[in-house]
């Protein structure tokens, strides 16, 4: 039997059952295996979560991690099978409601540390720009590669203007984190779709100039810039604290439960997971964490790299460039390697709106690299380039 019959005969089973053989099992595992980390640090870190917040319940964020992450596994599976089309009919409507919803903040929103970023229902905060990530980057990947068809379609003049409404949503939040993320996965997603390289000095001068407008304009991304550069005199508690808890974990952790470091570091169970984590399991565990991340962003890229189809080979591999990117400057932050930015650890982090944004995120990314008849090419890459309509 071929390859190809054989792909059918599974596919005559259910849907279901052709997910279970057409999806990359490795990305599955390590995305599982990310989820239910995120479940474990948060029964470490609730306890003392609750207690610098004054809760009555010490597991307070452990159920209800454990709850968003049931939800965060259904949409991987419930993105997953959808078929390419259908990602990007999902994509197109997350992003009008996304849109919407940020644009109404400034009126109904939850203001939190100087930035209105949530809205609030029923006891949970909805952050609407989690969303907006994963589908910005399916839509714009959608348009360049339209444009790539030279039929008329102006898909990089769409793709910028999609991503520049993002961007103005998302400053007057403000949120200078996500503004940067979705900069560097939008700029993925045109590198792959062959941007002329003459583009790069005009890109490279804009988004330096785009940091330099908000260094000067927002008083509060200023103030973290320069305490990072100048820790001196400055206050560093944050940092400080979490940087002695990972310090304090050794090589193999203080075993779980038993950090003491926590009990100091403000946003333990989300912005700085990372050096709860280390504390308490240690460098070889802290190391095994970031060797799955590079697993799902390598692994991830390779098989995106070989899709034949422009737009499932530039939107799947922003995808991946958007989870790893976040995990990396999430973990930048806390070893002192970049200013804080309030963005979580992808899956690992306490909070609904990043667990089941992420799950989203992964769903949308396994679904476009499922094995489907022609879909991939193992010998010979994908044509990328091609004539633009802007």
């Amino acid at each position: 039997m071929s390859a190809h019959q054989h792909l059918i005969s599974r596919a005559n089973r259910g849907v279901l059952a052709n997910w279970w053989w057409t999806v990359d099992k490795p990305l599955l595992a390590a995305t599982g295996i990310l989820i239910a980390l995120g479940v474990l640090l948060s029964f470490t870190s609730s306890p003392a979560a609750a207690v610098r917040l004054r809760l009555d319940d010490p597991l307070h964020f452990a159920l209800r991690q454990t709850f968003f992450a049931v939800g965060a596994c259904a949409l991987v599976v419930g993105i997953s099978v959808l078929s390419p089309k259908g990602i990007k009919r999902a994509a197109f409507f997350i992003y009008i409601a996304a849109i919407a919803t940020m644009a109404a903040l400034p009126f109904l929103g939850h203001e939190a540390k100087g930035a209105t970023r949530w809205i609030t229902f029923a006891g949970f905060t909805l952050q609407p720009s989690e969303f907006l990530k994963p589908a910005l980057i399916v839509l714009v990947a959608w348009m360049f590669s339209e444009g790539q068809k030279g039929q008329g379609v102006p898909g990089v003049s769409i793709a910028f203007g999609l991503y520049f409404l993002a961007v103005a949503l998302l400053i007057i939040q403000p949120d200078v984190g996500q503004t940067i993320l979705i900069t560097i996965a939008f700029g993925a997603a045109f590198w792959m779709a062959g941007v002329p390289m003459s583009w790069i000095p005009i890109m490279g001068g804009a988004a330096a100039g785009g940091l330099g407008l908000i260094y000067v304009l927002l008083p509060h991304a200023r103030s973290r810039v320069d305490r990072f550069l100048s820790p001196e005199g400055a206050d560093t508690h944050q940092v400080d604290k979490a940087a002695q808890a990972i310090a304090n974990g050794g090589l193999f952790g203080r075993g779980p439960g038993e950090g003491v470091m926590k009990q100091g570091v403000p946003d333990l169970q989300t912005d700085f997971i990372y050096s709860v984590a280390a504390e308490e399991y240690g460098l070889v565990f802290s190391l095994a964490l970031i060797g799955v991340f590079a697993f799902l962003m390598v692994r991830g890229l390779h098989k995106a790299m070989r899709l034949q189809d422009s737009f499932e080979q530039i939107a799947a591999a922003a995808l991946f460039v958007l989870v790893g990117q976040q995990a990396i400057i999430n973990m930048a932050v806390n070893l002192n390697l970049a200013p804080t930015k309030g963005m979580t650890l992808p899956f690992i982090s306490y909070g609904g709106s990043s667990m089941l944004a992420m799950g989203l995120t992964m769903g949308m990314a396994l679904g476009l690299t499922r094995k489907r008849p022609g879909a991939f090419e193992a010998d010979q890459p994908s044509p990328m380039g091609g004539v633009y309509a802007a």
